[in-house]
């Protein structure tokens, strides 16, 4: 029996590193976009710093466990890749997201795990700093499952599944499933009781993708609703066309008006005076109200 345990555990252990290696390289046609662009965009350095933290932190309670090897290797791989997109976001990122990154990585990696280590190294000892630890991990994991609750309502409220990938929320809901058996075999409850959550949630993100996946975003549908409903689509174009025209052909009887306002009287003075006006160039005076050009219509 111990030994099928043992087995069931390296397992799910195996599978839950295989899984969440595919979560970590989620996000490389993200950064393949900001390549291409060469900028970040608005896009957050917030979710690889805290993924970077959550890594280390993993690493650190399993180097005061014994027999959770597969949870360091993975972790291990995380930091990295982690690391490498914090590098990225940073070359490309503008001054002032760069900013605003390097405060986050020194207040969460630098300051944070610094005090986590420093505090539980000297004021708890064996075990005791083991379970403080497990405990830390614990809440800060379930943190981290609760924050797509935004996107869920973001979700909910536009109708829209465009910033929830259906191939991410089944790779994390697999992730969770493989570590909640990972850790209830090994009867360590701080790796299992977070993975609940997550599995709960990734369940969640499922059904409404599936159930939003066909439907119209509302934004779409706030559209110039009262003017589509006076004219259909054909009209309303040719009514904004015949608009514009309009309004260029009242610039131009404007601009002719001025013009003739200013010559009329010079041509006039010149027969008066014996002039062969057909004869005579003459020079139109500035008018202040003159646009700078002149308006060709096209029909």
């Amino acid at each position: 029996m111990t030994g099928t345990l043992a087995h069931l555990t390296l397992a799910f252990g195996l599978l839950g590193n295989i899984v969440s290696f595919m979560v970590f390289l989620a996000p490389i046609p993200t950064f393949y976009k900001v390549y291409k662009k060469k900028s970040t965009e608005g896009f957050q350095s917030a979710p690889y710093v805290v993924g970077l933290f959550s890594a280390m932190l993993w690493i650190y309670y399993a180097l005061l466990k014994t027999n959770v090897l597969l949870l360091i290797t993975i972790n291990s791989v995380g930091c990295f890749i982690e690391t490498l997109y914090i590098c990225f976001f940073l070359f490309y990122a503008p001054k002032k997201a760069r900013m605003e990154s390097l405060k986050l990585i020194v207040l969460l990696i630098v300051v944070g795990f610094g005090l986590i280590v420093g505090l539980t190294q000297f004021f708890a000892s064996g075990v005791t700093r083991g379970v403080i630890v497990g405990w830390i991990c614990l809440v800060f994991s379930l943190c981290v499952f609760v924050a797509p609750l935004g996107v869920l309502r973001q979700v909910i409220k536009t109708k829209s599944v465009e910033y929830m990938p259906i191939l991410l929320s089944v790779a994390l809901t697999l992730s969770a499933v493989m570590w909640f058996f990972y850790g209830l075999l090994l009867r360590d409850f701080n790796i299992a009781i977070p993975n609940v959550l997550g599995f709960t949630f990734g369940i969640i993100q499922m059904i409404l993708y599936y159930m939003y996946k066909n439907k119209k975003p509302i934004s779409n549908e706030k559209i110039t609703e009262f003017e589509a409903k006076k004219y259909p689509v054909g009209e309303m174009e040719g009514k904004r066309f015949q608009e514009r025209v309009d309004h260029k052909t009242i610039d131009v009887v404007k601009l002719t008006a001025l013009i003739s306002s200013d010559i009329l009287p010079v041509v006039t003075k010149l027969k008066e005076n014996g002039h062969d006006a057909g004869h005579v160039a003459v020079e139109p005076q500035a008018h202040p109200n003159v646009p700078n050009h002149i308006i060709e219509v096209t029909a």
